[in-house]
């Protein structure tokens, strides 16, 4: 098949034999990899291939995700954030390979499984580790080819991940879309921006790759040098830009997703405005998508941003035209608060083209005001000198102000702090932030109150004269909405901009670029602009200096005239109060009969955690085809409780019932006494670990914890963390970032996180996924630590031998039908179920004969054929060894076996007959 022509896969010439061939003859394949089927109740079934690929002088750890069959099908490479591992993106590769992909993820350089040193993208590591693994895609039967060894393929993941994505399109040919997340365009601008050094962030970056010793020597030695110095130099900004997707901005020429978080003073807006730029300008298709959250921490829209990518992907993989892949620019706006739980609202606003960062600008006047002690809350500083226009006539008095860099640039004014902006910048529209400037460290600038509300959508900019005593001037400027009164200042997503005015710009105006931002400021409102001396995530000159600014003009501001947010789907009562009543009324009438009021609590119920009676629930839009049926089990206190059963066999539904999340057909669920519906009082006495908990990942582990459990207004002596905390066996590690964890130390927060309360049912749904053996033995501890306080545990896993050792009870599903419940030792068998090795392999006819001899209940074939799982019911095993002999069975051993792997898949062959 030809690769397509479209304008925008027009590339510049390429070095002829460049990696391809040298990575396809140094791959190697090591050890035979592992599928696993991993899909829920109705998806399609999904395989994991897990293997170690070495390549390029590294051992790299992937998985590969297939479903539907061998058909051919376009390949999509997931990546993962900086300090992560491949299983932080297994549930959206998961999806995408339902969803008709072929999907492989991978542990890059320094990171989880993977060897080597971290090189930060460069050509030569780990983008040419993304080569060899197109490389392998190409190889793959059932992955859609261009040309041969050219399959299709997309690029996408977040933050480090997103970069590699971009780096990978514009190294090799083969990548035919991308979808970077949260991304950086030139990590010398994210990291040194305007020749100021991001300090915290950099220290941040550095500690959780797991310390310098783990990067390439020349990284580590650039990075402690611009650490000691506080200054970034030529080859330190040198070194980074080549390592960034800018250094080969004229060759990234795909259709590309460009995703951006609102907070997020690590790779701001602007870096994503200029990969748009550039990518756009190359002809390529473009779509910008600015998220509510970012590396400061908040919403991150995972389901929603997922299926933006998949619909992407639909259109320039698959070439489905029909495929809604959005609007040219959209925006995730704040506007309100629920009153039900207090979450901020969220709406979006779109236009039909991205509109940039300076799209209809309104300038707005300022004047100078006396230093205050301003209390309340980074895109690259950009600047540049422009000749005296008359702007200070735009300025009253005040315009010219002084202010002095403290001995040492402390204490350092406050604005964005990484892990804890986010979650404030997220209501900064609702008036809540954090941020302080010291006096006499700064200039202040006021505009008059707001006529009217304007909404800024992009970066305000500001020209002024800056002079220093001596040496540079470094400052930071940030826009303040300020409320009426004056009482009240909100720093719109927390973040600053950093400055670096040398002595020959100083004297003359420059144009400052402030923070790119989409906040509205209401009406009576004011705009005060704050140029700092000092800022906490910064580097500043450790001399004290006196700096002088003056004000050149107004502020201007761009406000997107094109960007419509979308209509609120509300006061639906405002027009439709009497026919919505006469409906209503209407609805009760034809469902009187069928309501059923909740049932009263069963008194002799009230000391059993949980009893299901008849539980069945259909596949939606099935009128016949069961997810669940005529289900029923009890379990008591203190036990474990392992759920079993094959893929499809009714787990995640029934699981889904006891939550509360989705009715039962028919049925009831009890839970100490008490009747399971959505929202039932009794389920706050339910704990529950499902898919995993997200967290602030610069928090502490205790931090998010507290959190987590502030949120849901329950008094914090509910809470027990400290004994949660215990159980868990986190140990000094609660005092860490969660960025710095494994992912089993993650595992078990969340684990804890489920635990808070201490509640008396904990439901446990694979809470070993992605663990390694010592990792699963540790969580195995801790579900017996927490049952044996009298607490109940029900687990969910596919890890047969983990579930013998940590359930005292189990219970069988197959189809949606119980198989069998009870006891570990009573199912795996006390006795009655024994292992019969053989000389040779077994015919299958001769099974058949075994199962059917008297006394005998069932027979199974082991794996490799040479040998029987027998279970008798009745026979003894003398008389099965004498049958067994009669039947010229070659036997070479018979004896009790108590696997339970083997016994379970002994009842669902059972189950399927």
């Amino acid at each position: 098949m030809e690769k397509p022509t479209s304008r925008w896969r027009h590339r510049l010439p390429r070095t002829p034999g460049r990696w391809a061939a040298v990575v396809a003859a140094l791959a190697v394949i090591v050890g035979a990899g592992t599928w696993t089927a991993v899909a829920g109740d109705s998806a399609p079934t999904v395989h994991r291939q897990d293997r170690m690929m070495k390549m390029n002088g590294v051992s790299v750890d992937t998985s590969y995700f297939t479903s539907g069959g061998s058909q051919r099908r376009p390949a999509v490479l997931i990546g993962h954030g900086f300090g992560g591992s491949k299983d932080d993106v297994r549930a959206q590769a998961e999806k995408l390979a339902a969803d008709g992909y072929a999907v492989m993820t991978w542990s890059a350089r320094g990171f989880g499984r993977t060897s080597g040193e971290i090189t930060l993208n460069a050509p030569d590591g780990e983008v040419k580790d993304v080569s060899g693994l197109i490389d392998w895609l190409a190889d793959r039967p059932e992955v859609e080819l261009d040309a041969k060894g050219d399959p299709r393929v997309g690029v996408t993941g977040a933050s480090y991940a997103g970069a590699v994505s971009l780096l990978a399109a514009g190294y090799d040919e083969r990548v035919d879309a991308v979808a970077p997340v949260i991304s950086y365009w030139n990590l010398a601008d994210a990291l040194f921006p305007d020749g100021v050094f991001k300090k915290l962030w950099a220290g941040i970056f550095v500690t959780s790759g797991g310390g310098c010793q783990k990067f390439q020597k020349q990284l580590c030695d650039m990075y402690e040098r611009v650490a000691v110095s506080g200054k970034p130099d030529a080859a330190a900004r040198a070194l980074l830009t080549e390592r960034s997707p800018v250094a080969v901005a004229d060759r990234i020429d795909v259709p590309a997703l460009i995703i951006q978080g609102q907070s997020d003073s690590l790779f701001p807006l602007g870096q994503s405005d200029a990969m748009a730029k550039a990518i756009k300008a190359n002809g390529a298709p473009v779509s910008v998508d600015w998220i509510a959250g970012g590396h400061d921490g908040g919403d991150d829209e995972g389901d929603r941003l997922h299926s933006r990518v998949g619909a992407w992907f639909d259109r320039y993989l698959k070439e489905d035209k029909g495929a809604d892949t959005g609007p040219g620019f959209r925006v995730t706006r704040t506007g309100g608060v629920d009153s039900t739980d207090g979450a901020a609202l969220k709406r979006g606003a779109s236009s039909a083209t991205y509109p940039g960062l300076t799209s209809g600008g309104r300038e707005i006047p300022l004047s100078g005001a006396g230093q205050q002690p301003a209390m309340g809350g980074a895109t690259q500083g950009a600047r540049q000198g422009t000749p005296s226009t008359g702007g200070r006539k735009a300025a009253a008095d005040g315009a010219t102000q002084t202010f002095r860099n403290p001995a040492g640039a402390g204490p350092p004014s406050i604005s964005a702090v990484p892990g804890v902006g986010g979650g404030l910048s997220q209501l900064s529209t609702l008036g809540v932030g954090l941020s302080v400037d010291f006096p006499g460290q700064y200039a202040r600038y006021d505009s008059a109150p707001l006529g009217s509300a304007v909404r800024v959508t992009g970066s305000p900019t500001v020209r002024v004269d800056v002079k220093a005593d001596h040496g540079d001037a470094v400052l930071f400027g940030k826009v303040y909405d300020v409320s009426p009164d004056g009482k009240q200042q909100v720093l719109p997503s927390q973040l600053v901009a950093p400055y670096r005015i040398t002595p020959d710009e100083q004297g003359r105006p420059v144009e400052l670029t402030l923070p790119a931002v989409d906040h509205e400021v209401d009406a009576g409102h004011r705009l005060r602009l704050v140029l700092s001396a000092t800022d906490l995530g910064y580097a500043s000159p450790a001399e004290p200096a006196t700096y002088t600014v003056s004000l050149e003009g107004g502020l201007t501001v761009p406000t997107a005239p094109a960007v419509k947010t979308a209509a609120a789907t509300l006061p639906w009562w405002t027009w439709g109060l009497p026919a919505a009543a006469v409906a209503i009324a209407a609805a009760l009438l034809l469902t009187a009969r069928r309501r059923t009021a909740t049932p009263a609590p069963d008194p002799e119920l009230t000391g059993v955690p949980l009893q299901i009676t008849g539980l069945s629930k259909k596949y939606a839009r099935s009128s016949d085809a069961y997810a669940v049926r005529d289900l029923g089990f009890r379990v008591e206190k203190g036990q474990v409780l392992g759920l079993l059963g094959p893929n499809g066999a009714g787990k995640t539904t029934t699981l889904r019932m006891l939550m509360g999340l989705i009715t039962p057909d028919a049925g009831e669920i009890r839970v100490f006494g008490q009747a399971i519906r959505p929202g039932a009082p009794v389920l706050s006495r339910v704990g529950s670990f499902v898919e995993g908990a997200g967290f602030l990942p610069h928090l502490s582990g205790r931090s998010n914890l507290e959190l987590y459990w502030a949120a849901t207004g329950r008094p914090a002596e509910d809470a027990h963390i400290d004994g949660a905390l215990e159980i868990a066996g986190l140990g000094d590690a609660l005092a860490r970032a969660v960025r710095t964890y494994s992912q089993g130390m993650r595992q078990r927060l969340a684990i804890a996180q489920a635990m808070l309360g201490m509640p008396d049912l904990l439901i446990l749904d694979e809470p070993t996924n992605g663990l390694d053996p010592p990792q699963i033995r540790e969580m195995r501890d801790v579900m017996i630590r927490y049952a044996a306080g009298g607490r109940t545990v029900i687990v969910s896993s596919h890890l047969l031998s983990e579930v013998e050792q940590s359930c005292t009870h189990l219970v069988v599903m197959d189809r949606g039908r119980l198989v069998q419940a009870g006891p570990v030792a009573e199912i795996t068998g006390s006795g009655d179920m024994l292992l019969v090795t053989t000389g040779s392999e077994v015919a299958e006819p001769l099974v058949d004969k075994v199962a059917a001899l008297p006394g005998i209940g069932s027979a199974a074939r082991l794996d490799d054929g040479r040998g029987l799982l027998v279970r008798l019911d009745g026979a003894t095993a003398a008389q099965l060894v004498a049958d067994l002999v009669r039947l010229d069975v070659p036997v070479t051993g018979v004896g009790p076996h108590r696997r339970l792997e083997d016994a379970f898949l002994t009842l669902i062959s059972q189950g399927s007959a």
